[in-house]
């Protein structure tokens, strides 16, 4: 564990919530947002994978900023860009002016998933490191909360541009709090990034390629509900704000998942068996989610979902760079840019689907296939 520059926990928490806050909080928008500018579902919810597609940009952009300029300048920048296109999104008069908006955020808020992400490996070493990302996964049970009650008063009181305003505000405030309290983390030592051959052993790794689908498909069936689930619970006769407390219930299913894999860890299972658990109660509440599509009981297999990406992703994201130290930001860009254009690819499917039941049923019997293979880098707790 890197001591000699250790940055505040709790600013790095705020740091890393912001991309899954400032898309929880947007989600509320999207039946306004169809509404405003006359566009069906379909295409509402289009912005979301165009979203993911740009941030993988992002992620790549960020990821190699970080190793070039260092951690502090990358993460500052990132909340810049992610500013401006929120304004961008505020005057945006066309859907297509809005979806330009959306990419430019996008390639912003990238920076708070790929800088923190190297700051923390930065500063944390193998299972240090997976229980600093269960903390970080407490933490972010909050963010739903926020996000989705927040944004569901946002838009019943102001509309979609009440979302973006405040969006801005919450990007101005974390530049300052980044500008003043944020160390620089990046060793003096660091190699400037060799994409050419660092791309080539990445793509040979093929523990690093299952992970990178897991990832994929774990974020795949969190962000579906937040991109499907308006338009069904508006289905039901729900108003914005109704929608937005079932954010709770997520909260406290992502606090259950990151509290169990904590306890789970200390008992000697190891990631490996960890991450294969998860999947297969995944599974199982994707089977539940098809039977209980058209019904409000569907948060209960979706609180499934959520507990079972609590427990996998910390020990997916805590092992899958283990062997790129000297170059974490260039490789979390590489990987970062891989599972973000998977998950934009996903999401956009699962946008012409339409059904959520579906898409996680699908892509959790996916990520529990790609748990059984072959022997993997994850090291026993």
């Amino acid at each position: 564990m890197n001591t000699s520059k250790q940055p505040p926990l709790w600013l790095l928490t705020l740091l890393i919530m912001f991309p899954q806050l400032v898309e929880t909080i947007y989600s509320p928008a999207l039946p306004s947002i169809a509404h405003s500018f006359q566009v069906g579902s379909e295409r509402a919810s289009q912005t979301l994978s165009v979203y993911f597609v740009a941030f993988a940009a992002g992620v790549a952009v960020w990821g190699w900023m970080s190793d070039c300029i260092g951690r502090r300048l990358s993460m500052m920048a990132g909340l810049l860009c992610y500013g401006a296109g929120s304004a961008m999104a505020i005057i945006a008069t066309d859907f297509s002016v809005l979806l330009l908006a959306r990419m430019v955020s996008a390639m912003g808020a990238a920076a708070g998933s790929v800088v923190v992400q190297t700051i923390l490996r930065d500063s944390y070493e193998s299972t240090a490191l997976a229980r600093i990302f269960s903390i970080m996964g407490a933490a972010l049970a909050v963010s739903p909360v926020f996000g989705l009650a927040s944004g569901g008063l946002l838009v019943s009181l102001y509309g979609h541009t009440g979302v973006f305003t405040a969006l801005i505000s919450l990007a101005v405030v974390l530049l300052a709090l980044t500008a003043v309290v944020l160390p620089e983390t990046r060793q003096e030592n660091t190699p400037s990034p060799h994409f050419s051959g660092l791309v080539s052993r990445m793509v040979r790794d093929k523990a690093l390629r299952k992970n990178t689908m897991l990832v994929a498909l774990l974020n795949t069936m969190l962000f579906s509900y937040y991109s499907l689930a308006p338009f069904l619970f508006g289905q039901l006769g729900w108003s914005n704000r109704a929608f937005g407390w079932t954010g709770g219930i997520l909260a406290l299913a992502s606090l259950l998942g990151s509290l169990l894999n904590w306890k789970l860890l200390a008992t000697g299972l190891s990631q490996e068996q960890l991450v294969r658990h998860a999947c297969a109660l995944a599974l199982l509440s994707g089977v539940a989610a098809c039977w209980l599509q058209h019904s409000a009981w569907i948060l209960v297999p979706v609180a499934g979902v959520v507990v079972a990406y609590g427990i996998a992703i910390p020990n997916v994201l805590s092992q899958a760079l283990s062997h790129y130290r000297e170059q974490a930001g260039a490789a979390g860009a590489l990987f970062g840019l891989s599972y973000y254009l998977l998950l934009g690819l996903m999401l956009g499917v699962a946008g012409m689907v339409q059904q959520l039941g579906l898409v996680l049923t699908v892509c959790a019997l996916i990520a529990w296939l790609y748990s059984l293979l072959g022997e993997t880098r994850f090291r026993r707790a």
